[in-house]
């Protein structure tokens, strides 16, 4: 149960912390964007319960096989997820956030086909991620578009 907990705790307060130092601020404001974005407090909501999500699915794993390629995705995708905040909002880097974003989704992908026969709880606890993250990739896709 530790490890579980420092699993959530980890993975949450990273994400918490690089939304905090990365945060969206007046260079986003200022860009054009589709209609289909949710306001700006959906975020830290759906990252929350998704970062919870991603934390069990990671800990499942490890508890099972902590060198697998499996765990390897996870921590991929980890990185990948990390690394997006600081491109797009403190470099403000549309296009590189987007490759950034596609690789991310493939790594997602990549973890779920993975555990599918192994732990069909730990994949199917990504599948919510995998959602949102196609979604920002479309998202993305029209910010980068549109400016």
């Amino acid at each position: 149960m530790l490890q579980l907990l420092v699993f959530v705790a980890g993975v949450v307060g990273t994400g918490w912390l690089i939304g905090a130092t990365n945060p969206p601020g007046e260079w986003y404001a200022g860009l054009a964007k589709p209609s289909l974005v949710p306001p700006n407090w959906a975020f830290p909501i759906a990252w929350t319960i998704l970062y919870v999500l991603i934390a069990v699915a990671g800990w499942r794993t490890f508890r099972r096989e902590p060198g697998g390629k499996a765990m390897l995705a996870w921590a991929a995708q980890m990185a990948l997820n990390f690394i997006w905040s600081p491109v797009m909002f403190t470099m403000h880097q549309i296009g590189a956030a987007l490759v950034i974003l596609i690789g991310l989704l493939v790594a997602i992908v990549i973890y779920i086909a993975l555990e599918m026969s192994r732990d069909k709880l730990a994949a199917a606890l990504f599948a919510p991620y995998a959602a949102w993250v196609g979604f920002a990739g479309v998202l993305n896709a029209a910010i980068w578009r549109l400016n």
